[in-house]
């Protein structure tokens, strides 16, 4: 493949050499240069690539991308563009053929609820026959095939080679969760979403390595409304007019708000031992019954957004009603089943915004008594730790400190922090340092009406010490209780 076919829908100066060469292979990695490659300096939290280009030469590269001046050896082909992030999704798209054009691409953004809702629209639009891929928090899904994530959202040249392999794969569609950080990196730029979803907004991702502030955040989400054909919103969000500020797609909206295109009426929780669910009616743009069997008022906003896009693929209501019965997403409110006197469910909160808004919906239910454990990570903010103490403390009738990912902490350490949360409350507690153990004494202590969440690990399948990951998976620790108490 010629350069000059790569860099085909970009603006960029030849600074030195030809954009007729042949390449080989693009890279942003310096470690996966070959004879031949083109190499994308990119400017990262620890190394700026504009630094490796007499690196990358050494090891055979023929060409850099870059946004400033560098020396480069006179044999080497050096193109400059404004910003070498956005060069690097528009040449990835061009690398793979542009696979994202052979495909109807759903992207979803917001604070909360993205990961949950993409399995939603995944499951219904398997149900009429669509091969659908998927890239999100959890993995991505491929066919049969399933990949562990690092991002949210991949560096762009990942997600053209999944949309390739997608291609390969017979899949029709994408949904993919959008964060406000591969907005802003412009992990995602050049790629035609048929539909972009906002979910919500709520104070996070703010800080050095993440963004400056609340409004850069807002405006990141924003982006994903000038590059989408069908913009589908919660209108019930504060931030709805600020985020689709500027947006040039149609706009749709859902919600409980008369306002709303697709809304919910007559909503009920739904309660059973064992089982917790929520109940409503759609209205508007459909109109049919739902009953989910994931708790709480966030899961009937996840569900109408995935009513909202299923029905720009012309899904009958009985095909999505049957589909959002089944949907299960792994560590989101995943109910496991171990008595018929109480509940018991593993969910991946793990901050104290998460913590909250799952503790408040699950007391909702008026459960006997609540039942929360969790630990906090090794190696990230003390604050953290304070503010999920305080949170369950308060929130919880009874809460179990137990160890997460220690990393290079001393587990101890952590849970003396999150005790000094707790302690500022009238929370009772238990502490039980091995997670094993405090599972066995949670399911050994259940009372007829209890619910008890095992939170903070949700779909992670190890446990995090020394720098080494262990294989530790919540669903295995419980049979393997159940079993020993049998």
């Amino acid at each position: 493949m010629k350069l000059n076919q790569l860099l085909e829908r970009l603006q960029y100066e030849v600074v030195q050499g030809t954009d007729e060469i042949e390449i080989t292979t693009l890279a942003n990695d310096s470690r996966k240069i070959e004879t031949g490659s083109v190499f994308v300096c990119i400017r990262g939290a620890v190394v700026d690539g504009h630094e490796l280009v007499t690196d990358v030469a050494e090891k055979g590269a023929s060409a850099v991308i870059v946004e400033k001046d560098v020396k480069a050896p006179k044999e080497m082909t050096v193109i400059r563009v404004n910003d070498t992030r956005y060069a690097l999704a528009l040449m990835s798209a061009a690398y793979f053929g542009y696979p994202a054009e052979k495909l109807k691409i759903i992207g979803i953004t917001g604070t909360k609820g993205k990961t949950t809702t993409t399995y939603m629209i995944k499951s219904i639009l398997e149900n009429v026959g669509h091969k659908v891929g998927l890239i999100g928090t959890i993995e991505a899904v491929i066919g049969e095939k399933k990949i562990p994530a690092a991002n949210t959202t991949p560096e762009s040249f990942t997600i053209h080679q999944y949309f390739a392999e997608m291609v390969e794969a017979g899949c029709d569609s994408v949904v993919m969760e959008v964060s406000s950080q591969g907005l802003m990196l412009h992990r995602t730029a050049g790629i035609p979403f048929e539909i972009g979803i906002f979910t919500n907004l709520g104070k996070d991702h703010i800080g050095p390595n993440e963004h400056k502030d609340f409004d850069d955040y807002k405006r990141c989400k924003g982006l994903l409304f000038k590059q989408c054909r069908i913009g589908i919103a919660n209108v019930d969000d504060q931030y709805f007019k600020d985020v689709f500020e500027g947006a040039t797609c149609k706009t749709e909206t859902f919600g409980f708000s008369e306002k709303a295109d697709l809304r919910a009426v007559d909503t009920h929780l739904v309660s059973r031992p064992g089982y917790l669910g929520v109940a409503y009616h759609v209205s508007g743009l459909m109109e049919f019954e739902v009953e989910i069997d994931i708790p709480g008022i966030f899961s009937v906003y996840n569900s109408l957004t995935a009513i909202a896009v299923c029905r720009h693929f012309g899904v009958p209501s009985d095909v999505i009603q049957k589909a959002l019965k089944t949907a299960k997403v792994k560590g989101r409110i995943e109910m496991v089943k171990v008595s018929d006197d109480f509940t018991l469910m593993i969910d991946y909160a793990h901050n104290a915004m998460s913590l909250e808004s799952l503790l408040t919906t699950l007391r909702e239910y008026d459960p006997t008594r609540l039942v929360c454990l969790f630990g906090c990570g090794g190696n990230r903010s003390r604050d953290r730790r304070y503010e999920m103490g305080e949170v369950s403390g308060r929130l919880a009738d009874l809460t179990i400190i137990t160890s997460d990912n220690p990393r290079f902490e001393e587990p101890k350490d952590i849970i003396a922090d999150i005790k000094t949360g707790i302690e500022r409350t009238d929370g009772k507690y238990v502490e039980i340092c091995d997670r094993k153990e405090a599972i066995r004494y949670a399911i050994e202590h259940g009372q007829p009406g209890d619910v008890i969440v095992l939170a903070g690990k949700g779909h992670e399948d190890y446990q995090e010490i020394k720098g080494v990951k262990y294989p530790m998976d919540e669903r295995v620790l419980i049979q393997e209780v159940l079993e020993e108490l049998r």
